[in-house]
């Protein structure tokens, strides 16, 4: 394993991310297993919440599916490393917020929310939606 994801390995669990995603993957029913660079994919999830094919919490990858394709695992291991810069737990407000600006702007959780940009929405899976005021501003010429 690379140097860089074993220094993210590292500060997630320090930082508590980690132990807190193994903790939310035991409630949910998950089975974990080791995936590439570091991450712990968490498989069978069993809550509906939150509405995604997968999320990160630190290196722990939880998802409702049997597995993740890779590019879906890149963009997940791109959360994991900004769980590990944003020191942890601070990351919750901070994607929330993001998420919120995002569904403002265009309607969409995921499409204008710096956290799934800078992850790769594609990857993610994720649609590009225009914002509002283009959407208006087309409507109204066209």
């Amino acid at each position: 394993m690379e140097r860089r994801y074993r220094v993210r390995r590292a500060a997630n669990y320090v930082n508590l991310a980690t132990p807190f995603g193994l903790l939310i993957s035991v409630v949910g029913g998950a089975t974990r297993r080791p995936g590439p660079d570091g991450l712990i994919l968490a498989c069978g999830y069993r809550y509906r919440f939150p509405v995604a094919g997968a999320f990160t919490v630190g290196n722990v990858v939880l998802t409702r599916r049997d597995s993740l394709d890779e590019r879906l695992i890149l963009h997940e291991g791109r959360h994991a490393t900004q769980w590990a810069w944003c020191v942890g737990l601070p990351m919750l407000p901070l994607y929330l917020l993001a998420m919120l600006t995002s569904v403002v702007v265009c309607g969409h959780q995921a499409t204008y929310n710096v956290f799934e940009r800078l992850a790769d929405l594609e990857d993610g899976g994720y649609p590009r939606v225009p914002p509002r005021w283009r959407r208006r501003h087309g409507e109204a010429g066209g």
